[in-house]
């Protein structure tokens, strides 16, 4: 053996030793910056290479907020093809009609109208009823462990074979007088709900715990309460559509008498209702849906994806259950990737139930990362650019612009981001963040300072790399 061989060895394994330990350094410094209590795991990977550079607590269980959505995402990928579609269609049986839906996230009112617009040209009265058929995706709207208090607003949407406008509707609460004493809404696009208000208008901050609060039921009504600070209106509020059949069927008789269609018979939910297709209506493709999904975080649409995804797998209804179990198949058997002991409640990352660790991530990040050809990396959204990494304050200095791409999430005490990070000679690193526990002494005041802190350290730490 050349002489020489033993000293390199040496040497290589003492820059490997020194570089490991000053990158533990420099993430402790960065751990340093949050406040006492808050927990996280961080890995971090030589994309080329695979060399962990960062592993901290990589195997602990954490929320995974919406960094989940790049699950959904892959496996959707997988299981459906990247030119997967939803479908709305218009049958006919006799003297009834039919409303087929299969859970399209992106169907808007518009779509209805042209729908009915093609019905028109056969008939202007429809002598029997209209059905609306939901069998796509089974009964349950609501995955376990949403949080109740949230299900009146529109991230909290419901999941729903009948999905229309995001099954959201908006409302823009104003003034109705000059003394700035009553309030009203203005309803957009006239959608059916019902408000009812009784809330006390605050000029300061005489009842500091009288906060703003939100009830809904079955009938789409919607109960505000608490307290409003006078200088907060006009304010812009979104309402989850909680009855979804009742929205839907209540903007398809809208449009019939817009259509100048006069129906006969009632709009009955009938999921065994079947005739032959007179109208069809597709969404854009998976992967624009993808695309919308991952940069602005979309609930619906992944939720909607993974019971598609679950009906897709096994030929059933689609549901939350066989969603699940669908996508930790399909990444076992189309991505070598094991879930199997990772805790799924949807798809979108909303449930407090789900659990994953940094390992978990990670695999999926480098599965996109050496698939290009999926063209899940176009989805990620890019700091100081697009997305929610587009206001992302921790990655908007020089040296970070425009080089992080990834996912975001969050949750009540949770910040995640998971993507790839370029450094500043031009290498690539895979990066996966859990944050949990985070909440600071002074949550109105300096909520976000300290986790901005601790990503700013550490991502631009990671620019630096050699």
């Amino acid at each position: 053996m050349p002489k020489f061989l033993p000293i390199l060895f040496t040497l290589l394994f003492s820059t490997a030793i020194a570089s490991a330990e000053s990158n533990e350094s420099m993430f402790a410094d960065a751990m340093s910056k949050l406040p006492a209590g808050s927990e996280a795991s961080v890995l971090v990977l030589d994309a080329k290479t695979g060399q962990a550079l960062i592993s901290h607590n990589e195997t602990t269980f954490r929320p995974p907020a919406s960094v989940q959505k790049l699950v959904t995402a892959l496996a959707a990928t997988l299981q459906l093809g990247a030119n997967f579609k939803f479908n709305t269609d218009i049958e006919v049986k006799d003297k009834d009609i039919i409303f087929r839906f299969s859970g399209d996230p992106s169907l808007r009112r518009d779509d209805i109208r042209k729908l009915i617009g093609k019905l028109k040209k056969d008939r202007d009265v429809i002598q029997g009823n209209i059905y609306l058929n939901a069998s796509a995706f089974n009964d349950f709207e609501l995955a376990d462990g949403w949080p109740w208090d949230n299900l009146g607003v529109c991230y909290s949407a419901p999941s729903s074979a009948i999905s229309l406008d995001d099954n959201c509707a908006v409302a823009k609460m104003v003034f109705k007088d000059r003394e700035r004493t009553r309030l009203g809404f203005e309803i957009s696009r006239d959608a059916p709900i019902n408000i009812i208000e009784n809330l006390e208008i605050l000029d300061g901050l005489e009842k500091r715990y009288c906060n703003f609060k939100l009830m809904a039921d079955k009938t789409n009504q919607y109960k505000l309460g608490g307290c409003v600070g006078r200088h907060e209106i006009p304010r812009f509020l979104s309402f989850a559509v909680q009855n979804t059949e009742l929205y839907t069927a209540e903007m398809i008789r809208r449009e019939l008498k817009h259509a100048g269609i006069d129906l006969r018979g009632e709009i009955i939910r009938n999921d065994r209702a079947s005739g032959v297709v007179i109208a069809h209506h597709q969404s854009d493709a998976l992967s624009v849906l993808l695309d919308e999904m991952i940069k602005d975080s979309d609930n619906l649409i992944a939720d909607n994806l993974l019971k598609a995804v679950g009906r897709s797998y096994y030929n059933e209804p689609g549901s939350f259950d066989n969603g699940v179990s669908a996508v930790k198949a399909v990444l076992k058997d189309k991505a070598g990737i094991d879930f199997s002991d990772a805790q799924l409640a949807d798809g979108s990352g909303l449930s407090r139930n789900n659990r994953l660790t940094a390992e978990h991530i990670m695999q999926i990040v480098q599965f996109i990362y050496t698939h290009p050809e999926l063209n899940l990396i176009d989805t990620f959204s890019e700091s100081d650019k697009s997305g929610t990494l587009r206001y992302r304050y921790s990655l908007r200095t020089e040296e970070l612009k425009r080089r992080v791409r990834g996912k975001t999430g969050s949750l009540y005490g949770t910040y995640n981001i998971a993507g790839i990070l370029e450094t500043k000679s031009g290498k690539d690193v895979l990066f996966v963040q859990f944050v949990t526990n985070y909440h600071h002494p002074d949550f109105h005041r300096h909520e976000k300072r300290e986790i901005r802190r601790f990503e700013r350290k550490l991502y631009q730490s990671l620019h630096n790399l050699n």
